[in-house]
């Protein structure tokens, strides 16, 4: 499971409504919605930990 970086919800990568790779990194989203959020301003949702 992924955790769509918009909304925090817990994403099953086989049935993710969205896809978007960023910097090498593929993140999943639960809706195209959070999909065309994060990929207006992907640094504001990514938390480098």
């Amino acid at each position: 499971m992924a955790i769509d970086p918009v909304c925090n919800m817990q994403v099953d990568e086989m049935k993710a409504a969205a896809t978007y790779e960023y910097k090498g990194k593929k993140y999943y989203f639960c809706a195209v919605g959070c999909k065309e959020k994060f990929a207006k301003d992907p640094e504001r949702f990514i938390k480098e930990k």
